[in-house]
């Protein structure tokens, strides 16, 4: 069990791929964080505009979907106190890890300077025999990851961000969630109801099912050796160490 003193950062970015993939991982994380004055920017690479097998719908209701899902977002980022969400309205289901998105994200660090960036596992594929990462998500934290390293922190990379003023900028932690090598768990047991409510916002994705039990079982699962009611578990990078408080 790690048993320092709980991190809380001061300002953080919390990268995904889709509306809704943050409050399924790690908005217990941030409502505690945001409750204690973290700043807190959610990016959302992808429109989340295939969210829907719904025969009914077709081509032409994309751009629809991706407005009620932008919605639904801001309303779960409203609920988790995180003031600034961005959108970047890549295609959803056809995210790739390109040099073009990674040069956005490195954008993006370098203009909120966050000391810390939530991202998912890059090298996740397989979760137990069930589950099978959906591409988009690795796609986005692989981009997200190497946007802070080297990207962001590097004067030489992407100059053209120094003519807009963009000067290099070097995040202190990473909090990688999802990973099979955790080594932080933070307990949400306070904001495990700011959560759930956060969560189903996304009508457009939850429909009838109700996600209670189902969280409430997963984030247990998290906590049950680590002496906690609930929790959520990261591997946590150190790009940066702190500097000692006097």
């Amino acid at each position: 069990m790690n048993t320092k003193k709980e991190y809380i950062p001061k300002r953080v970015l919390s990268i995904h791929a889709h509306p809704d993939d943050q409050e399924f991982t790690v908005a217990g994380t941030l409502a505690k964080w945001a409750l204690a004055g973290c700043e807190i920017v959610s990016v959302v690479i992808t429109s989340g505009d295939a969210g829907s097998n719904k025969p009914e719908h077709g081509e032409e209701y994309k751009p629809t979907l991706a407005k009620l899902r932008e919605r639904e977002q801001k309303a779960a980022n409203k609920t988790l106190g995180i003031k600034e969400t961005v959108f970047l309205g890549y295609p959803d289901g056809e995210l790739e890890p390109t040099i073009a998105l990674r040069k956005e994200l490195t954008r993006l660090i370098r203009q909120y300077k966050p000391d810390t960036v939530v991202i998912g596992d890059p090298q996740g594929v397989f979760y137990g025999n069930g589950y099978i990462n959906h591409p988009d998500h690795r796609a986005a934290a692989q981009a997200a990851l190497y946007a802070v390293f080297p990207s962001a922190e590097t004067r030489l990379i992407f100059t053209d961000l120094l003519k807009v003023g963009l000067e290099p900028h070097k995040v202190k932690r990473v909090y990688v969630h999802g990973t099979e090598k955790s080594d932080t768990w933070v307990d949400i047991a306070s904001t495990m109801n700011v959560k759930l409510r956060a969560l189903k916002k996304h009508k457009s994705q939850l429909g009838e099912w109700k996600p209670d039990k189902m969280m409430r079982e997963w984030a247990a699962e998290e906590a049950k050796d680590h002496g906690l009611k609930y929790a959520e578990a990261f591997k946590v990078m150190i790009n940066e160490e702190e500097a000692p408080e006097n």
